[in-house]
């Protein structure tokens, strides 16, 4: 099976309805072995566009994930982006604001973190926490300092959509390619991954009874994640739907999409003018001359 990024991708203006999109496709290995080959294959094509990325310094890479718990964000950012140079990739998990973040707009503490031009920037949960755990629990919302007469639920929604495509928009326009991730994951494999999380010790730091408290809310987060992703998927900033009941397999489509984004900026390496080549040319004579 070839991977088709447009299969994963929430067209702009397209209503989703998230039972319509599978958690689970056939995967594109057919053993551990080949699904390591392919992996490999693509941190190497990954790399080698990194280092051109960094090397242009004209366009910056987001990345956004978000998902419910256990859906594997950390194993993905983990294992796909594993052969990418620390120095172009930044990574930021963003949990409950602090004190000093809520005396600001809800958009002001990701804008501190976005990539510098030539770098690859991973939002493990972002800015979407805002339209999502937030609308789920509006007591959040009420907890943020606003002002009076802005707690319109009818009306902060919309807005705030309007807020992030409004700057997903202009980041795009100035060179940050952005794409958004959600991995859908169903509740009964997040059951067998809680399971797994209580049963096998190494995991048991991975387990909260928040995490139980949640799943009483699964299905308005599933309405968030619909009204979210039917709002803000755009041809700037793309959403994609990746299937995550099958961790191995939703690497291997995450990993498609991206190396597809970057190959998209058609980036080369910057073109040494005249009076360059001229400057190098005396030095390359100086440096051939022996040492006395």
């Amino acid at each position: 099976m070839k991977i088709e990024p447009k299969d994963f991708r929430v067209a702009e203006g397209a209503q989703v309805v998230l039972k319509k999109w599978p958690t689970l496709v056939k995967p594109v290995y057919k053993s551990k072995a080949e699904y390591q080959a392919l992996l490999q294959s693509d941190i190497g094509e990954l790399s080698r566009l990194q280092h051109l990325l960094y090397a242009a310094n004209r366009y910056a890479l987001l990345l956004i994930f978000q998902a419910m718990d256990a859906a594997g964000k950390d194993g993905a950012i983990k294992h796909v982006m594993s052969g990418v140079n620390p120095q172009g990739c930044q990574v930021f998990s963003f949990k409950h604001p602090s004190a000093a973040e809520l005396q600001h707009d809800f958009l002001w503490r990701t804008t501190q973190c976005l990539p510098e031009r030539g770098r690859i920037g991973i939002f493990n949960r972002s800015y979407y926490e805002e339209v999502l755990i937030v609308r789920v629990h509006p007591e959040i919302l009420r907890s943020e300092g606003i002002p009076d007469g802005r707690h319109n639920e009818k009306t902060i929604w919309p807005e705030r959509y309007r807020s992030i495509v409004d700057l997903e928009r202009h980041l795009h326009d100035n060179g940050t390619h952005i794409v958004k991730f959600f991995l859908h994951l169903s509740k009964e494999e997040q059951r067998k991954r809680f399971l797994a999380r209580i049963d096998e010790p190494e995991k048991n730091w991975k387990f909260s009874l928040a995490d139980i408290a949640e799943r009483k809310f699964w299905k308005d987060y599933m309405k968030a994640y619909e009204a979210c992703l039917s709002a803000t998927s755009t041809d700037a900033a793309p959403w994609y739907v990746i299937p995550a009941d099958d961790k191995e397999n939703a690497r291997l489509i995450i990993s498609q999409i991206v190396l597809d984004a970057l190959r998209s900026l058609n980036l080369a390496y910057p073109k040494a003018d005249a009076a360059r080549l001229k400057e190098l040319k005396a030095i390359r004579r100086r440096l051939a001359q022996p040492e006395r």
